[in-house]
């Protein structure tokens, strides 16, 4: 079985799930609002330029998880799936996930955001698997810190190949799709790299290397 790979932020998505968690925090009055915004749009900025440092921004972004209890948490990432994820649904990502789909691929989504973020939108998308940042938890709760390798830029390979290991699968014939220049580490694994409404930096590397570019925001 050949794997489909995805990033998820501004690739299967039409926006970026870790900075609307953010976002939302503040317009819910979760966090302060001009603070943790003026961090999180801070981080953003880096994450584009493709100079973010991941520890430091996990020490920030996970800090909220570690502050409420797990009921409240789920009761807040609900209501952040019907108003802030769902508008981000692009319909030509869910026929890409169907063409694989159909072809008998194994459909993995791999991303930086953390799983609490993720795991509800990769099930929403109807993925097969998921690899994405793990927030440390000590019993239910969360810790705040991150558990093992962040999955961004060469830690998504890393993770991405313990998991190889683990469940037998390969990269022969594999696919990876993106839209950002964090993720080259990973393109220049796959058989079949595709830039997905790419960035200035990946799209500029795409048309060197003469790799598709996709358009699923039309």
């Amino acid at each position: 079985m050949r794997l489909a790979i995805f990033d998820l932020d501004n690739t299967l998505l039409n926006g970026d799930s870790d900075h609307a968690w953010g976002e939302f925090l503040c317009k819910q009055g979760i966090v302060d609002e001009a603070e943790y915004r003026a961090t999180n749009d801070h981080f953003f900025r880096q994450y584009q330029s493709g100079t973010l440092d991941i520890h430091e921004f996990l020490n920030f972004a996970l800090r909220p998880l570690a502050n409420h209890p797990p009921e409240q948490l789920q009761a807040w990432h609900d209501q952040f799936m019907t108003e802030c994820i769902e508008p981000m649904m692009l319909p030509a990502a869910h026929a890409l996930l169907e063409r694989h789909r159909k072809a008998g691929d194994y459909l993995l989504i791999i991303t930086a955001t953390n799983s609490f973020v993720t795991a509800p939108i990769a099930k929403r998308l109807g993925v097969d698997g998921l690899l994405a940042t793990e927030p440390e938890r000590l019993g239910d709760r969360f810790t705040g810190r991150v558990a093992g390798t962040p999955c961004f830029q060469s830690g998504k390979v890393e993770r991405l190949n313990i998991w190889l290991e683990e469940t037998g699968y390969s990269l022969k014939e594999s696919s990876f799709y993106s839209d950002s220049n964090n993720d080259l580490p990973l393109l220049e694994q796959v058989d079949f790299p595709y830039a997905v409404n790419p960035d200035d930096k990946l799209r500029q590397i795409a048309v060197e290397r003469d790799w598709p570019i996709l358009d699923l925001r039309s």
